[in-house]
């Protein structure tokens, strides 16, 4: 989710929420900590130099159980982020404590915000040497594909 989605679906809210994709919610009494962009200049097992950059949100669990943070408060730190930081249209990621601090995109069910898990995977696979996942196939199967006499399999 970009930046801009963000702030086109709070104003249509009457409560933030956010929920992991295994169904757990944030707790409601959560604050955004931090708004930012992070940039990512690095080189992949390829070669190829590259460059990322995303907005980033984090969620602190902050046991406040007085306030709660509204689409217009969020709304109006997303501006002035903006605002000061020179922040640009971007996707969003967030980070949210577990473990240790997770990474998540960002996307919305129609009525909360859903922190997707991040996969790490590799960028150069066509170069890098990774052999291509084999085919699984039953033994029962293979019996019957080709290998008759003078099927010229053998």
């Amino acid at each position: 989710m970009k930046l801009s989605n963000i702030k086109e679906i709070l104003p249509a809210l009457d409560n933030v929420e956010f929920q992991l994709e295994n169904g757990t919610f944030v707790p409601e009494h959560f604050h955004v900590t931090e708004i930012g962009v992070i940039t990512k200049h690095f080189i992949d097992c390829g070669g190829t130099i590259r460059n990322e950059k995303v907005v980033n949100f984090q969620l602190w669990n902050a046991n406040d159980f007085e306030n709660r943070l509204k689409p217009a408060k969020l709304l109006n730190i997303i501006k002035l982020s903006e605002e000061k930081l020179g922040i640009e249209d971007a996707e969003i990621e967030v980070e949210y404590q577990s473990d240790t601090i997770g990474k998540y995109d960002l996307d919305f069910n129609g009525k909360h915000f859903v922190l997707k898990n991040k996969q790490t995977a590799c960028l150069a696979s066509d170069v890098c040497g990774i052999p291509a996942e084999k085919q699984k196939v039953q033994l029962a199967e293979l019996n019957n594909a080709c290998c008759t006499p003078n099927s010229g399999c053998c």
